[in-house]
């Protein structure tokens, strides 16, 4: 049976998810700047989960397949990159290479960051401590014209480099004015609330592949977690992510219909993202989690 018509891209569907995401933020973040008190904390929490889920769709964006029309994709890739440090040209090529060579321990840049094998790796990483530092060293390494990677060919290093040193160039003037004017805005709407977001984001992305084998078939080197629609709907149905490496080039709403089209393909599944976490856990404290 052919799924070539999954393939078809649109415009309608990511608009409107991010839309509604987008009015979340809006909602989120004008009672971050009104509360005061305990429940600042909370909706700070709420508003930074929202944010670094900006994840997902900056991941469709870059794959080309959250939109039809091409500078919608590069706009919202900008706009997503550039609030959680992660400029979209060089996670372009750092990505295409984990699909490419997906587990492959020599190759999958993935992997350059291992997988925790002890409890306290496991915190250490969901805290995202690790993955803020990693990104801070990584964009300043390449401002500074450093930009190492198998991954970057001569243009996309070049590409890389660039983009590295516009992100910075904003940051630092975002923060100067910040810092000559009025601090709350930003600490409150975007540093505060991404701190506390970011957990929530490494315990959704462990699940993707940690404890797949290193084989290249796509149905068992990737997880696909049985979730429910809210995390569906906050992630742009990359739960099935499984189904997501085996055909990449079909957009997030049609991940559903081809999950159920390719019913029993999966190799690796989880029950659950508490369940998931669960086992990891069990193998943590038995010396058993792979770094893979």
């Amino acid at each position: 049976m052919s799924h070539k018509h999954l393939s078809d891209r649109s415009n309608g569907p990511g608009l409107r998810h991010l839309g509604v995401q987008g009015a979340m933020l809006a909602a989120t973040g004008t009672l971050c700047l009104i509360v005061d008190g305990p429940l600042l904390a909370g909706v700070m929490l709420a508003h930074g989960v929202l944010l670094v889920f900006l994840f997902p769709p900056l991941h469709e964006c870059v794959h080309r397949t959250a939109f039809r029309t091409a500078w919608i994709n590069k706009s919202v890739a900008d706009l997503c990159g550039f609030l959680l440090l992660l400029p979209p040209r060089w996670f372009a090529a750092f990505h295409m290479a984990h699909h490419r060579f997906t587990q492959d321990p020599g190759r999958d840049p993935e992997l350059a960051s291992p997988k925790p094998t002890t409890l306290a790796g496991y915190l250490y990483l969901l805290s995202g401590v690790e993955y803020w530092h990693r990104m801070v060293r990584g964009l300043v390494g390449r401002a500074l014209g450093h930009a190492p990677g198998a991954f970057l060919d001569e243009r996309s290093r070049t590409r890389s480099i660039v983009e590295a040193r516009i992100y910075l160039g904003l940051y630092i003037a975002l923060g100067t004015v910040s810092a000559l004017t009025d601090p709350w805005p930003v600490l409150v709407l975007w540093v505060g609330p991404a701190l506390l977001g970011q957990p929530f984001l490494r315990a959704y992305l462990l699940s993707e592949h940690w404890g797949c084998p290193s084989v290249k078939d796509m149905w068992a080197n990737t997880r696909s977690v049985v979730s429910v629609w809210p995390i569906r709907w906050l992630a742009w149905n990359m739960p099935y992510h499984a189904e997501h490496h085996a055909n990449p080039g079909i957009p997030f709403h049609a991940l559903p219909a081809y999950a159920e089209a390719m019913r029993g393909s999966r190799k690796v599944e989880a029950a659950g993202y508490a369940p998931f976490h669960a086992e990891r856990i069990v193998a943590l404290r038995n010396g058993t989690a792979e770094p893979l």
